[in-house]
């Protein structure tokens, strides 16, 4: 404003002198004068330019201070207003945009883990080095992102903006897992080298398919041993792995045989296509023998800590016991009566005829550890136990039916993981096992809403979401 009124009276000044008047001459001196007349237009046009300049200067220069207290304005916390978020989706679409996105970087770095497999049964361990450190890495960043999603969940921070802030890194987090698989991918197609050797690749494929169609048979043999010894319960998170395993090899098996009529034939594109698809069922079927052979083992264990556990939930009431005695009121009497009456419920099933050892370690642990002070180790060791049984339980479920399974459960199964690779205490280790077994409910209910077919085996692809599709 103080540019543009000198700028005015710029351009008045000169008039107001204009109106003075002189002295005249006359007399031969009037040629003179002639000539000053003739110039003064000329010299009225000079005067006129560089108050323009300065005008313009002057507006240009309001106008760039203008902008900037108005940019200042709109994200300056002051005493008498609050700070004005950052544009952007809200929070709701974003909260959804951040759900189909950890789905989708979890599906990144499970189907990249299959595939890297596939390359380590061929290639030395210094070459497939760079890409499994690179999966290490990627999965490094999704449980970031895993455990940022589950504090969102449990409600922290508990402000908008906070929450929005959360949420902006979480995205960030599986851009960056996706970012580092996508840079390893065409390194890693030329390790597998599928264009000019997928005979050799084919072999592997094949060697690992008869491997598991004779395990699914024992798997069948198992399961029903399982049911015999320790009731239909026990084998539950098992039911119908088996035969959902042999339609992972029946896929496979037309898929082999189609990469090899094509590899054959010349066709190498038609080869590495089917080669791939029946990659990911072999891998499918895998997980499903992987899970009955290995609850078995768990049950097994289990069944030989229950007596051990027993005795050992003994020893922690009678201390508590002790410490009530000595305490006025006796506050842990409740308790003590709660974690007696489990145990006697544990014994009578235990004589009772076939019972599920896993579940009685879970009533045990939970019963005592309220009147617990950590002096049985057995505890511990059952707590553990369980927790891991869930946990690999819950992981194999998603795994083989990811296609329908959303982002809660895979959240809850991350968190889960994270407790269990963290030294955990008893409580952490019961914590575990009510996410893990919270997130095989979820991914259960995931898939009987999106009903049958959705978790039909994918092609193994290592790679991001930039590459996944690069050879489809």
């Amino acid at each position: 404003m103080l540019g543009v009124l000198a700028a005015l009276a710029w351009l008045v000044l000169p008039g107001m002198t204009s109106e003075v008047d002189g002295p005249v001459a006359v007399g031969s001196e009037r040629p003179v004068a002639g000539g000053s007349a003739q110039e003064e237009p000329e010299s009225a046009a000079g005067d006129l330019v560089l108050p323009l300049v300065a005008a313009a200067a002057a507006v240009a220069v309001a106008g760039y201070a203008y902008v900037r207290r108005t940019r200042r304005a709109r994200t300056r916390t002051t005493p008498g207003g609050e700070a004005v978020p950052v544009a952007g989706p809200p929070l709701g679409e974003l909260d959804e945009q951040v759900r189909g996105l950890l789905v989708d970087a979890d599906d990144w770095v499970r189907t990249s883990r299959e595939e890297l497999s596939f390359a380590e049964a061929r290639a030395s361990a210094e070459a497939v080095e760079p890409y499994a450190r690179a999966l290490r890495d990627a999965e490094a960043e999704l449980a970031s992102a895993f455990r940022m999603r589950q504090r969102y969940d449990d409600g922290v921070p508990d402000d908008d903006t906070g929450r929005q802030h959360v949420l902006a890194g979480i995205v960030g987090r599986c851009e960056e897992a996706g970012r580092l698989l996508d840079a390893e991918a065409a390194g890693f197609d030329q390790l597998r080298g599928l264009e000019g050797n997928v005979g050799g690749a084919l072999e592997v494929a094949e060697v690992r398919f008869r491997e598991l169609a004779a395990r699914a048979g024992g798997a069948d043999a198992t399961l029903v041993e399982l049911r015999r010894r320790y009731g239909p319960a026990a084998a539950s998170d098992v039911s119908g792995y088996v035969e959902q395993a042999k339609d992972r090899l029946v896929f496979a098996t037309t898929r082999l045989n189609e990469a090899r009529q094509g590899a054959d034939l010349g066709e190498t594109e038609r080869a590495i296509r089917n080669l791939r698809a029946a990659e990911g069922a072999i891998a499918q079927a895998a997980v499903f023998v992987d899970s009955v052979e290995r609850l078995a083992g768990e049950l097994a264990s289990a069944a030989g800590l229950v007596a051990a556990a027993l005795t050992g939930g003994e020893a922690e009431i009678a201390g508590a016991r002790e410490r009530a005695a000595g305490s006025p009121g006796g506050q842990s009497d409740v308790r003590i009566s709660h974690a007696d009456s489990v145990l006697a419920d544990v014994r009578e099933e235990v004589t009772g005829g076939p019972y599920d050892p896993m579940e009685a370690l879970r009533r045990i642990v939970r019963g005592v550890v309220a009147v617990a002070d950590g002096r049985a180790g057995v505890l511990s060791a059952a707590a553990s136990l369980i927790a891991r049984s869930s946990t690999g339980a819950a992981a194999d479920h998603i795994t083989t039916h990811r296609g329908a399974v959303g982002s809660t459960s895979r959240t809850r199964l991350a968190e889960a993981q994270r407790l269990l690779a963290s030294a955990p205490g008893l409580t952490d280790l019961l914590t575990a096992d009510v996410l893990a077994r919270r997130a095989r409910d979820l991914a259960e209910q995931d898939v009987r809403l999106h009903g049958g077919g959705v978790d039909r085996p994918a092609p193994v692809s290592f790679g991001g979401p930039r590459t996944r599709g690069r050879r489809e």
